[in-house]
């Protein structure tokens, strides 16, 4: 499969966990966020759910959200240490490496991931970003990282009508991490790094001069 029809399957897929309520259990809740999860059909993991309100116009939202590298993402998202572009397919679609820092006081192992990445955007206002693992001929694996495996994941930012300095964003993770982690280690670190997730979000967007 190319790039682009495994980015157009990713937007789809991603679409419709946003649209398909059923099965999800709420796992963490706070003032910025309700995380829920449900058994990954992709993988014999989890697929997570955020969904929060962040002040903040879209456009906002979204400039500290876009997959781009030397963007504002690496700066606040703890879990993004670095984000490089490997090709860009179209304008649309891209294949890029993140790299994740040790997490879980160290027992989590630095990681990288390599993923086709789809931005779409919608005629409502809505814009998402949209990702899945894919191999790509220079970037194989490397000594001092555990390569990890991101099935469709990614973030919608959703205008609230009404609202437009508020943003219902919805983010979905699914991850192998790879290696051998205990399953209780990686059940307990997602939710709360989408929670925190949420709340960096929302100070980053706090921070930006008006767009």
């Amino acid at each position: 499969m190319d790039y682009k029809d495994k980015a157009k399957e990713v937007g789809d897929c991603l679409l419709s966990y946003k649209r398909d309520e059923s099965g999800w259990k709420v796992c963490k809740k706070s003032n910025d966020v309700i995380v829920s999860w449900r058994p990954s059909s992709e993988f014999p993991g989890n697929v997570y759910k955020g969904e929060g309100i962040v002040s903040g116009s879209p456009e906002k939202v979204w400039e500290c959200l876009k997959p781009v590298p030397n963007g504002l993402r690496v700066k606040w998202d703890n879990n993004v240490k670095k984000f490089e572009l490997l090709e860009q397919i179209t304008e649309d679609i891209s294949v890029c490496r993140t790299v994740t820092p040790s997490a879980a006081m160290g027992i989590i192992a630095p990681r990288d991931f390599v993923d086709v990445i789809l931005v779409k955007q919608y005629e409502d206002g809505t814009i998402s970003s949209n990702a899945t693992n894919m191999s790509h001929p220079s970037c194989p694996p490397q000594s001092g990282y555990v390569r990890g495996f991101n099935h469709p994941c990614g973030c919608i930012c959703v205008p609230i009508s009404g609202e437009p300095n508020k943003t219902q964003v919805f983010s979905f993770f699914q991850t192998d991490l790879g290696g051998f982690l205990p399953r209780s280690v990686v059940d307990s670190f997602f939710p709360s790094s989408m929670a925190e997730f949420y709340s960096n979000l929302a100070k980053a967007v706090k921070s930006l001069k008006d767009l």
